[in-house]
């Protein structure tokens, strides 16, 4: 393995390349899998002549609150994946490495989230669908998907309480939270949600199993929603 392919996710890349050119030839049309480290390389240099942002597929895996969500998914062994505010693909493209068979649906209010995530989608990466939608209101139906991501975005959004009680409503089994643990200057963070309150908000929807752990600078809940 290269170098560069020990630091970033070489094939992702590739995916997102081939659906933000929409090029001709074999390295575009092939199926994504069938394509060599050298054939990955190849696109990442034409993805460079257009300037294209490829820094979102450095590899994240070691991150704490990551190697966290993923010890607790692997457990779960997922189904199907909801993951709310998915922004540069931190979790989202290391789930994706590990479950490459398991349907994963995105939901980010970014437009630019949304359009850099559905580039990976034309590119090959079939199980992947990236929607402009709020999680306070998305419209699906009860217990749609197998697991709910919530990492990092409940501290973004002002109807906090809204957005707990319909990821649970969407959840079949578990809804996963991962949010700060200590006050910041981030400016987009408008709430900070203390076991305490994460403890109210999620009984408040239904929820009575509620697991916590810390990772460093973070606070981690799995929280039993749908029945096993």
């Amino acid at each position: 393995m290269s170098d560069l392919a020990e630091r970033y996710d070489i094939r992702m890349m590739a995916a997102y390349i081939r659906g933000a050119i929409r090029g001709g030839g074999p390295l575009f049309e092939a199926p994504l899998e069938r394509l060599s480290e050298a054939d990955c390389l190849c696109l990442l240099e034409a993805g460079r002549r257009q300037a294209l942002r490829l820094h979102y597929f450095k590899r994240h895996e070691a991150l704490p609150r990551v190697k966290a969500v993923m010890g607790c998914l692997r457990g779960v062994q997922p189904e199907s994946l909801l993951d709310v505010g998915s922004g540069r693909g931190v979790f989202l493209f290391p789930f994706m490495r590990e479950f490459p068979g398991v349907p994963v649906t995105s939901l980010d209010v970014l437009d630019r989230r949304v359009a850099l995530l559905n580039a990976v989608h034309d590119g090959g990466v079939d199980n992947l669908t990236a929607l402009n939608a709020s999680i306070c209101d998305f419209d699906a139906p009860d217990g749609a998907f197998d697991v709910v991501t919530l990492l990092e975005v409940l501290e973004h959004i002002p109807d906090v309480r809204a957005a707990v009680r319909n990821a649970v409503r969407l959840a079949g089994r578990y809804v996963v939270v991962t949010v700060p643990s200590k006050p910041d200057d981030n400016p987009e963070h408008i709430h900070l949600l203390t076991k305490p309150v994460l403890t109210e908000l999620f009984r408040g929807a239904g929820c009575d199993d509620l697991r916590f752990d810390g990772v460093p600078g973070h606070l981690f809940m799995v929280a039993k929603a749908g029945k096993e």
